[in-house]
């Protein structure tokens, strides 16, 4: 499947002649279809990205396809096609319960952690959402911020392989500062829902 999807690529890039961030008129559709059908992994076009524009244009590129993939899913899941995604996927989304269960108690924050760690497929985390009491407002905040976080360790990860040569001390400085201010957002978030709740207890 990659490799025919690099052989599409290619020659859809040849017949346009996309260059730089035009890329995503390609990019774009295809990680919806991913986000739908989950037919080849998302790295694939990370990969493509940091291939045609270098790790940090690359990088930010799969990030906006990414999220862009993150809301259309859910909101095609939500709004428009709720039952055939039922159909479809409710059997695999049973064995992540317990994940579902974390979802509607954290919300965004599961969001984000579940985009960070590679728990499950992304599409499933956008069926997941799509299926929970997250509002939509909310689900777009965690879909940009958890995309980030994804996109963020996957470049620390391949970069070395991409670009033997370069030097990650940066990348991954900026990755930890990251880490620990959503950490800290975290903390401050749960002190103030227990205090509100604290308050409200007769």
């Amino acid at each position: 499947m990659n490799e025919w999807i690099k052989q599409i690529t290619d020659w859809f890039m040849e017949t346009t002649q996309l260059g730089g961030y035009s890329i995503l008129l390609l990019t774009i559709p295809l990680a919806v279809v991913q986000g739908i059908f989950g037919f080849f992994p998302f790295a694939t076009i990370v990969m493509l990205h940091i291939s045609v524009l270098g790790i940090m244009n690359g990088l930010l590129a799969s990030w906006i396809a990414g999220t862009a993939a993150g809301m259309v899913v859910y909101l095609m899941c939500r709004y428009f096609f709720a039952d055939w995604f039922n159909r479809r996927w409710m059997g695999k989304l049973q064995k992540y319960e317990k994940w579902q269960k974390g979802l509607d108690r954290y919300g965004v924050w599961a969001v984000i952690f579940l985009r960070t760690v590679p728990i499950m497929p992304n599409n499933l985390i956008s069926f997941m959402s799509a299926i929970s009491n997250l509002k939509l407002r909310a689900y777009t905040w965690s879909n940009l911020v958890g995309n980030l976080s994804s996109i963020w360790l996957f470049g620390i990860l391949s970069a070395s392989i991409v670009f033997p040569r370069m030097n990650l001390r940066d990348l991954i400085f900026s990755y930890a500062v990251f880490l620990l201010l959503l950490g800290i957002a975290f903390v401050l978030r749960n002190r103030t829902i227990s205090k509100n709740n604290s308050g409200m207890t007769p």
